[in-house]
C-alpha cells in the first residue's frame, strides 16, 4: 500500500498579516455590545413613554395617538437594533451556534449582507412612516416646510429601499444563473 502523497507548502510571508486581518473582525464585537446597551436605553424609554399615557388619562385623542405611535416607533427601533446585532455578529464576527434553540429567528438562518441591507432599509421606511404619521396627526403644530421635508425624506427612504431590493434581486438572480452554468 502506498502512502498518500503529501504536498508541502511553504508558509506565506503574508500569513501573519492575513491572520491579523481575519482576527480584526472581533473589533466589531464591542460595537454590537454597545448596540445592546442602546437597546436597553430603548426599553427604558418605552416604559417612560408608556407611563406618560397613564399620567394624562383624559388627553385629547390626537395626543394619545401621537404617544402610542411613539411607543411603536421605540419598538421598531429596538427591533432594528436586535436585527443588526444578531445578523451583523453572525455575518461578520462569528457564528452564534443557536440554530437549535426554540426561539432562534428563522430569518437569521438565511441572512446575508444583501438581505440585511434591504431589511434595514425597510425598517427605516417603517420608522419614517411612523414619524410621518405622527406629523400628520399633529399637523396643526407642524410647519408645512417641516412636513414637506419629512415627506421628501420618507420618499427617498422608500426609493432607496426599492433600489436596494431590486439590486439585491439582480445580484441573487445573476448568482443563481451563473451557478447553473457551471
Amino acid at each position: 500500500m502506498t502512502e498518500p502523497h503529501e504536498t508541502l507548502t511553504r508558509p506565506s510571508p503574508m500569513q501573519p498579516l492575513a491572520n491579523l486581518m481575519f482576527f480584526s473582525r472581533w473589533l466589531q464585537a464591542p460595537m454590537y455590545v454597545g448596540l445592546i446597551v442602546a437597546q436597553g436605553y430603548y426599553v427604558f424609554r418605552f416604559f417612560s413613554e408608556l407611563l406618560e399615557i397613564f399620567k394624562q388619562p383624559h388627553m385629547h385623542e390626537n395626543d394619545a395617538v401621537v404617544l402610542i405611535l411613539g411607543l411603536i416607533d421605540v419598538v421598531m427601533i429596538s427591533n432594528l437594533l436586535a436585527m443588526i446585532v444578531m445578523s451583523g455578529y453572525e455575518t461578520f464576527v462569528s457564528r452564534m451556534h443557536q440554530e437549535h434553540h426554540p426561539d432562534y429567528p428563522e430569518w437569521l438562518s438565511h441572512s446575508n449582507p444583501n438581505i440585511m441591507k434591504v431589511k434595514l432599509a425597510m425598517a427605516l421606511v417603517g420608522i419614517s412612516s411612523i414619524h410621518l404619521l405622527k406629523t400628520f396627526v399633529n399637523i396643526e403644530h407642524i410647519t408645512s416646510h417641516v412636513a414637506m421635508w419629512q415627506c421628501i425624506i420618507h420618499s427617498l427612504f422608500l426609493i432607496s429601499s426599492l433600489a436596494l431590493a431590486w439590486t439585491g434581486r439582480i445580484i441573487d438572480g445573476n448568482g443563481a444563473s451563473s451557478a447553473n452554468h457551471h
